[in-house]
């Protein structure tokens, strides 16, 4: 699965550096091109010369090469690659790329960078989990980079404990399932929803719900990264745009149907996970709203069904899935949901479950389909819950 990827390996100033030479060879043997970038810091631990030797191209370490005035343009380098991989990454690096700071040529490549990231963190225990540390981890996930999570064992420190970069061959498997899943919905279009609608009472006020949109996107990024074409229709949320999605936003329910239902037609799957309201003031009013009276009644109109209207004109070869929350008589409710809205499937979860639900990194789902099959799950990342929904949907409707 690398025969002729183009990876492109920074290394950082780290003693898991000399591992760098270890992951180049690899490579190079599974048939990928390598163009190593080092920091300044990374050529005490390694020497670029073995690094230009094993991966058969000049390894980079600054703008300027040598004396000869000539430069290495991180432009072009940023766009030559498929897949960028930083291993080692040190705390400094990592603190550097969480925030954008940009004062060298592996920074400079990373900000110009394209394609997926993936980052492989190398440090002592106690750097390892730092708050600072893990913020800025988290934060360059919400980027849509993929953090290669350190192992545990013995530390040049002498310590023993999480912080040891990955080792070579494991990284190179996630490498190589990361291209063989980009195959699987290669030329497949995929339309997400995420996120709540906001519904208008006046220019400051609005009816809206608690999601924050986090399922419904790594829903989206988990289709991508399986080589589909995905559009994301997003209601308001704090979530940065996925790279490579098409991202479309927009705040209310009315706004998300008629977005949904233009990209509908040319859809071969679509999830709806975002969570639309049900109802929105009749007659929103144009200024704020001034405090007179003890109450103030509110009327409100339905609605468009979005599930349901899809639902009509869904064709035989599209796939449609569903999202029900519930607080009560879950299963059933679920499987109403499925029928009255002609779903190939429906994801269920309940706010009764702990760490499931709108606010939550995490979710426990189960997944009905139409032949009355049911699918439980235990609680996981949205992440790891959204790599089940898509296998699972691959695996039953062979798409």
């Amino acid at each position: 699965m690398l025969r002729n990827k183009k990876i492109l390996l920074g290394i950082c100033g780290s003693i898991a550096a000399y591992k760098a030479a270890y992951l180049t060879r690899s490579l190079i043997k599974e048939g990928a091109e390598v163009q190593v970038v080092m920091t300044t810091s990374a050529s005490e631990f390694i020497s670029p010369l073995t690094l230009s030797t094993l991966s058969r191209r000049p390894a980079f370490t600054e703008f300027v090469k040598d004396d000869t005035g000539l430069w290495n343009n991180h432009v072009d380098t940023a766009i030559w690659a498929d897949v960028m991989l930083i291993a080692p990454a040190s705390a400094n690096t990592i603190g550097k790329l969480a925030y954008g700071l940009c004062d060298n040529l592996l920074s400079a490549i990373y900000l110009s960078a394209r394609c997926p990231v993936f980052i492989a963190p190398a440090m002592d225990l106690d750097m390892y989990k730092h708050a600072g540390t893990q913020a800025n981890l988290s934060k360059l996930r919400s980027f849509g980079n993929r953090i290669i999570d350190a192992e545990d064992g013995e530390l040049a420190s002498g310590l023993s404990g999480k912080g040891r970069m990955a080792e070579p061959e494991t990284i190179v498997h996630l490498l190589k399932v990361y291209f063989k899943n980009r195959e699987k919905l290669k030329g497949r279009k995929v339309l997400v929803t995420a996120g709540p609608t906001y519904e208008l009472i006046d220019p400051v006020r609005f009816i809206g719900n608690l999601s924050s949109g986090k399922m419904g996107y790594e829903i989206a990024q988990a289709f991508a990264d399986a080589g589909a074409e995905v559009t994301l229709v997003s209601g308001p949320t704090f979530l940065q745009d996925l790279a490579g999605v098409k991202m479309v936003r927009l705040r209310s329910a009315e706004e998300m149907f008629a977005a949904t239902n233009k990209e509908f037609t040319s859809a071969h799957i679509t999830i709806l996970a975002a969570a639309v309201a049900d109802y929105t003031p009749k007659y929103p009013a144009n200024q704020k709203i001034k405090k007179h009276d003890e109450s103030y009644n509110l009327e409100l109109a339905k609605t468009v069904d979005i599930a349901f209207e899809l639902g009509k004109i869904k064709r035989p070869e599209q796939l449609l899935v569903g999202f029900a929350l519930e607080t009560e008589n879950e299963t059933e409710n679920a499987r109403k949901k499925l029928i009255s809205k002609n779903l190939d499937m429906i994801i269920l979860n309940s706010l009764n479950d702990e760490g499931a639900g709108f606010g939550h990194d995490t979710n426990k789902v189960s997944i009905l389909s139409k032949d009355n099959k049911i699918r439980n799950f235990e609680l996981k990342s949205k992440r790891e819950v959204a790599a089940d929904i898509v296998a699972t949907i691959i695996e039953k409707f062979h798409v």
